[in-house]
């Protein structure tokens, strides 16, 4: 009974894995994904609904929609996300409130780029060894989802998405967007190019996604855009 209830656990825990990694994604889809029956997966789901670590929504219809129920996806709330480890914390949102208060907007913006220097820098030989800013962008993510992010590409048009499909440090962005603007900012220098931040999960978004134009590098006088549009 110990040992089913382990391997239970542990494809539950599989289960949300991929919700994290892939949401918003469909039943159908998990079960191919994990080699389970679509009556595990259901189990699963119904879960970690019923605890409030998911929720479901329709899929996006793409033509004309049939008869039938529409398809549903699933994705975890911020509860379902806090299972994968935070690196923040109400002391951590206080600090940064007192810095702003004593220190103002320089001082949190100071920390912010103290901090994402500290993310990125042991993996930036790793990521400018690359010459191309598609491969430098999938050496990034790689990087990304070592320290926590669980980040990934993938081809949109004539550009890469860079998607963080996990923040450690989202509560804290959502009362600072300086952190994401930063960040933002670090992989524009570390790929070469112009970057666009899409969408944050600070803002509620799923994942955080950054476009990666592929037009070429940026020229020496412009500016990086940041999250908000303003220059860096």
């Amino acid at each position: 009974m110990k040992n089913e209830q382990l391997a239970e656990g542990r494809t539950r825990v599989g289960v949300a894995r991929l919700l994290l990694e892939d949401g918003p994604i469909t039943a159908a889809a998990i079960a191919e994904r994990l080699g389970l029956s679509m009556t595990a997966v259901r189990r699963h789901l119904d879960a970690l609904v019923a605890v409030g670590e998911a929720y479901t929504r329709e899929a996006p219809v793409r033509g004309h929609r049939g008869r039938g129920r529409p398809a549903k996806v699933f994705l975890l709330t911020e509860t379902g996300r806090a299972q994968f480890g935070h690196a923040y914390d109400d002391l951590a949102i206080s600090a940064i409130r007192f810095l702003a208060e004593t220190g103002g907007e320089d001082a949190v913006r100071a920390f912010a780029e103290r901090r994402v220097a500290s993310l990125v820098g042991p993996h930036r030989a790793a990521v400018l060894a690359h010459a191309d800013p598609a491969e430098r962008a999938k050496a990034l993510a790689a990087a990304l989802s070592r320290e926590g992010y669980a980040a990934s590409t993938r081809q949109v048009g004539a550009g890469e998405q860079l998607c963080q499909h996990h923040c450690p440090v989202a509560h804290v962005a959502a009362e600072f967007p300086q952190l994401c603007e930063v960040e933002t900012a670090a992989f524009a220098d570390l790929l070469g190019i112009h970057v666009q931040r899409l969408a944050t999960i600070a803002r509620g978004d799923a994942a955080c996604t950054t476009h990666v134009p592929l037009g070429g590098p940026v020229p020496a006088q412009r500016t990086t855009t940041t999250t908000e549009g303003t220059p860096s």
